[in-house]
């Protein structure tokens, strides 16, 4: 279990200081609140119940809040003046080890230098909690422009500037055109000197604390003459809740065949999709990564 100390300041501190004032004042002791809150099926343990008056731990999760709700009827307050002190969550949840969603050393390499010249760390510390990335194609078949949102969360310390980059492993390429829709704005880029990846820094409206999270949406363009890709996917270091591919073909130009590629450090997973009848394919991986889920697609020249 984490442990954050909540005393210094903020909401937690607030509520372990509203929580001793109640309990001095209805002069009673922690053992008196244990055994009423497990008569009336909330039970909760004499150390927790400290740690909640000595601000080192708050609570968390569905039970624990319910206990709280009790605690003020037993402490003779009004409903809800120790709950709405508490404020939001500071679990992280699950985020495991984080790793390159990549099969190529060499495009691995790449990737970290970019991130060190976009003046970012190798692995920094936020996460995509959830993802949809939103890819138009053209009547040409090619991919005309990705645009992205995301739910960012901070996993440790404090962020203020968080790094994407754009792969196209074995296919050199020009720099898109990347663009900051809401959430922040672009501070910097840099493309390899491979022309396989291609990154932007992207300044946060505000500096995320741990857990902390914010949301960001941006747009990469691949204007005329730009090399065709049939190809679009989103990738992930850590842990993702969801992620979300939709993929938005020209009513002109569908295509013949369409294969889901899901690319972990398990493996390659590729699962053949159809259409049937519509003119865009979406696919949602909830709890998942890290890894890149990609959608690939052609006309009749599958070989």
């Amino acid at each position: 279990m984490q442990m954050q100390d909540y005393s210094a300041s903020g909401h937690g501190g607030d509520f372990a200081a509203a929580l001793r004032t109640a309990i001095d004042a209805r002069a009673v002791t922690l053992s008196w609140l244990r055994e009423r809150l497990a008569a009336n099926g909330n039970p909760v343990s004499g150390a927790t119940l400290s740690y909640w008056r000595s601000g080192d731990r708050r609570p968390e999760g569905p039970q624990s809040l319910a206990a709280v709700e009790q605690l003020e009827s037993l402490l003779h307050l009004d409903a809800g003046t120790l709950l709405s002190l508490i404020g939001p969550s500071q679990r992280v949840g699950p985020i495991g080890t984080p790793q390159y969603p990549l099969e190529q050393a060499r495009l691995e390499q790449a990737v970290a230098e970019t991130f060190t010249a976009l003046g970012s760390p190798v692995m920094d510390p936020g996460r995509d909690v959830s993802t949809h990335a939103v890819t138009e194609v053209g009547a040409d078949g090619f991919v005309i422009s990705r645009t992205t949102r995301t739910i960012l969360q901070c996993t440790s310390g404090t962020i203020t500037h968080v790094p994407y980059l754009d792969l196209t492993p074995d296919q050199p390429v020009p720099a898109p055109i990347f663009s900051m829709v809401s959430g922040g704005r672009i501070s910097g880029l840099h493309s390899h000197h491979t022309g396989e990846v291609h990154g932007a820094m992207f300044e946060l409206e505000r500096p995320l604390g741990p857990a902390q999270t914010t949301m960001i949406e941006w747009k990469l363009e691949f204007p005329s003459g730009y090399p065709g890709m049939r190809e679009t996917g989103h990738g992930v270091a850590r842990n993702a809740r969801d992620l979300l591919l939709w993929t938005r073909f020209h009513p002109d130009a569908l295509p013949s065949w369409i294969d889901e590629i899901e690319e972990t450090p398990d493996g390659t997973i590729v699962t053949e999709q159809h259409l049937d009848g519509a003119t865009t394919i979406h696919q949602v991986q909830r709890n998942w990564g890290p890894g890149m889920l990609l959608h690939r697609w052609g006309y009749d020249d599958r070989v």
